[in-house]
Order: C-alpha cells, then structure tokens, then sequence
C-alpha cells in the first residue's frame, strides 16, 4: 500500500499551486460552456476575465485570517513552558506501543485545539518520545503525530465552521444564502461531529498501539528545532525588545476584552476571537518581544506556499459565481443524492476536492458555493452541509502529503516514510464520519 500510495504522489502529485493554476483554467472553460449568471451587455470571455481579476483580491481578509490561525499556533506550540510540558509528557511512555497511542492523543488534542498548534506540537512530541523510547519505529512515531490532525476541521480553529460563524466574511457562504450565520452550537458542538472524533480518539491510538513493522527504525539523529538566539547588543533597543512589559501591555488588553465580552454576553467563537486567543496566549507563554518576534518568524516560512495559493482561489470564487456554472453544478449535485445521502455525498466529494486542493479556506471556497444551493434545493441544513465538506477536507488529508510537509521537516523524513501508516487512518476517517453523516441523513 505505501509503495503504491507514494509512487502516485511523486509522478502525479505536483505543488498545489500547479493544482490551482490548472483549476482556474478548467473553471474558465466550463464557466464558457455554462454562460453568464445574467444577461449583461459585455462578451461573456470579457465578463469571465474582469470577474477573476476582481476575485484575485476577495478573500485576502480571509487568506490573511487563515495565515495568522496558523503563525499564532505555531508560535504558541514553540513557547519555552509548552516545550517543557511536551518534554515531560514525553517521558511518560516507556513502551513503543504505548507512545504510539500517547502520541495520537496529544497531536489530536492539539489540532482540534488549533491546527496550526497541532502540527507543530506533533513534530516536536515525536521527536521527542522517539528520542525516549527504545525499539519505537520513528517513521510509525511520525505517522502517528500526523494522524491526530484528522480530527482538525472538527475543532476550534476549523476554517470552513470559524468563517461560518463569523458575519461580514467574505467566505460566509452560508450567510450569503441564509441572511444568519451558523454558530458552533451548530457545527463544532454537534452529536454529529463530536461522536466521530470521540470515535477516533480511541480507534486511532489503538491501531497504532497494535502496528508492528518488520523494520524497526529507530530516530538516530533528529534536526535540532530552532532555538531563540541570544541578544548580543547592550543598545538601549535591544534592551526595550527583550523588556516583558511590551509583551503585557496588547496581553493585559487583550484579556480586559475577553472579560468584558463575556461579561456583556457577547464572547462568540469566531475566527478573530479564535486567533486573538492564541496570540495572547504566545506572547505571554514567550514573556519577551523577541522570543516571540522569532517563533513567528519561524512559523512565517510553513505561511509562504499557502498565501500564494489564496488569490487564485479568489479568482476562481470570482468565475464561479459570475457564471451559470455554480448552478448546474448544484442541480447536478441535488440530482445524484436525496436529502437523506446528501450529508454522505458532500462528505465523499470533499475527500476528492481535497486530493487537488489541499487547503480548507481554498477547498471550502470552490465547494461551498456549489454544495449550499444544492443543500437548500434538498432541504439539508447547511451548516451539517458546511461540516460534511470540512469532515472530508481532513480525512483526504491523511493520504494529501501537503500539511505532512512541515512534520517531515522537523522530523527529517519523507512523505514515503509515513504513508502506509497514514492510509490505516484514512479508512478509519472514512468510517467514522462517512458512517456519522450516513446516520444523520
């Protein structure tokens, strides 16, 4: 199955900036075959191109939310008290099938938290505990850190439930088409998400408790993570940047408007209030400007391939709805399922949406708009249809090597090292949320 899996992935998987570019082509053809979403007097090629222009810069709030969702979980997850705790929480296993189990837990502890946190926190713990135990296979070690991620679009920093929950945002799809948002009371905190991530809570550390290898490979020698550099200067500036009291100051500010807004009754997760969260939660944890300023900047290296990938996004958002193609694509969708196998549709087509488009704010940007008309024309609700499609979203990210990339780096192995193991958890997504959806409908 790994041989298989990577010999696919290296001939056909290329950056998905290339899956994006090709997506805006194969958008703008089909937009042409469909015609114009109303008669205008402008040629219909001439409609399409100032349609994407213009939609190259409608989500840059959002793309800029999404940057910061991960920089903030990053920067917290590398914080000096978090590095000690995953320490000690490392010297607990003293079995390789217990620190598989351990290792799944904390890594989806971590990402249902904020998935950012999670991939870094899982990274580290790996290394970590394979450093610890004796006989633990570190590519299984790995593996299992990276399978905690999918339960990541089921938790607090989900980027298709935080823009659903937030008015005013230019991805709220389902505001658009309802005129309310939908909060986590209807996403994130459901019987129908939270059964299927209670469910691989346990699946999951079990089956990788009970993965024997034939080849042990145990870690030999792990990249160091960066750590703070030292401030050599005695200049009044260095001083002032590594001085706590600019880290108190956004800090204390930040906690008196969390206090008031929950006195008022006003405290709302949304995606603002979900990254401001861990933000001050990274400055006060770092305690000086420039542990922080370094952790962030570190962080800004895994934000680069993803920022560039959030314009093109927007322009095809921008051809879709300018276009007929959104709504023969929803009639199409409606007319292959009943309300009961639409949650379960959503859901499967999402897991292949995802092979090509690896990021959530990017997926939800070119489903949405398709799934919520159809979803509407079924009477499906459609926050259970915005989680169907965040639910395939990190599932298909268990054989998508893209967000495996920055654990690999840390850990120093290749996307062939884990795969085989990835492949077990993906089945295990499959069941547990295909079989939540098919339950719900």
């Amino acid at each position: 199955m790994t041989d298989l899996a990577v010999r696919w992935v290296r001939r056909w998987m290329p950056d998905p900036f290339v899956y994006a570019a090709g997506l805006t082509a194969l958008t703008f053809a089909l937009a042409l075959l469909a015609g114009p979403a109303s008669p205008s007097p402008e040629s219909l090629p001439l409609l399409l191109v100032d349609a994407w222009f213009h939609g190259l810069f409608r989500i840059l709030e959002f793309a800029m939310q999404m940057a910061l969702v991960l920089l903030a979980g990053h920067a917290l997850a590398s914080a000096p008290p978090v590095r000690r705790l995953l320490s000690a929480i490392a010297a607990l296993p003293k079995r390789p099938s217990h620190a598989a189990a351990l290792l799944v837990l904390v890594s989806m502890a971590a990402s249902f938290l904020n998935w950012g946190f999670g991939l870094v926190t899982a990274a580290l713990l790996a290394r970590e505990v394979g450093r610890r135990v004796r006989g633990l296979d570190f590519p299984l070690a790995v593996a299992a850190a990276y399978s905690g991620f999918v339960v990541f679009a089921s938790g607090f920093s989900s980027s298709i439930a935080l823009v659903s929950a937030t008015p005013g945002s230019a991805m709220n799809f389902i505001e658009k088409a309802t005129g309310r948002t939908a909060p986590f009371a209807e996403t994130i905190f459901t019987a129908y998400n939270l059964a299927p991530v209670a469910f691989l809570a346990l699946a999951v550390p079990l089956l990788f408790a009970a993965l024997r290898p034939a080849e042990v490979r145990e870690l030999a020698a792990a990249p160091e993570p960066s750590q703070p550099r030292a401030a050599a200067e005695a200049t009044p500036a260095a001083r002032l940047e590594r001085h706590p009291a600019f880290v108190l100051v956004p800090v204390g500010l930040g906690a008196a408007w969390f206090v008031q807004a929950a006195a008022r009754g006003t405290l709302r997760p949304d995606v603002n209030v979900v990254i401001a969260a861990f933000l001050f939660a990274g400055l006060l944890l770092h305690g000086r400007p420039t542990r922080y300023l370094e952790a962030w900047s570190d962080g800004a290296r895994a934000v680069g391939p993803i920022l560039l990938q959030y314009p093109l996004y927007g322009g095809i958002l921008g051809l879709l709805t300018s276009s007929a193609l959104v709504g023969r694509l929803s009639h199409a969708a409606a007319a292959l399922s009943t309300h009961r196998t639409f949650p379960l549709l959503a859901f499967l087509s999402s897991n292949v949406v995802s092979l090509f488009v690896p990021s959530a704010g990017g997926h939800w940007a070119i489903q949405g708009p398709i799934m919520l008309p159809a979803a509407a024309a079924l009477h499906v609700s459609p926050a259970v249809t915005a989680m169907a499609v965040a639910m395939g979203e990190e599932t298909a990210n268990m054989v998508q090597p893209f967000w495996a990339l920055p654990i690999l780096a840390i850990a120093g192995l290749s996307a062939r090292d884990i795969m085989g193991y990835c492949l077990a958890t993906f089945g295990l997504g499959l069941l547990a949320y295909g079989a939540s959806l098919a339950l719900l409908g």
